[in-house]
């Protein structure tokens, strides 16, 4: 293997180790946003539920289906 070649590698290798880098910090970012949203997702549908079952009195199933199926 030549010396042009070798070097060829080692730049394309640093070059993928570092967008591996990369996408790495976005998946741990995107991951920490996504488990604030789930987070803030069901406090919302907890809220909901509460706020329907005391206009109503009942008790509010969240898999009860629509009365039009």
């Amino acid at each position: 293997m030549t010396h042009d070649r070798l070097t060829q590698l080692e730049e394309s290798i640093a070059h993928l180790s570092r967008q591996v880098e990369e996408l790495n910090e976005v998946v741990t970012r995107q991951d920490t946003e996504l488990s604030k949203m789930t987070h803030r997702v069901r406090m919302l549908m907890q809220r909901e539920a509460e706020r329907e079952q005391a206009n109503s009195g009942g008790v509010v199933l969240g898999d009860e289906r629509p009365p039009h199926y």
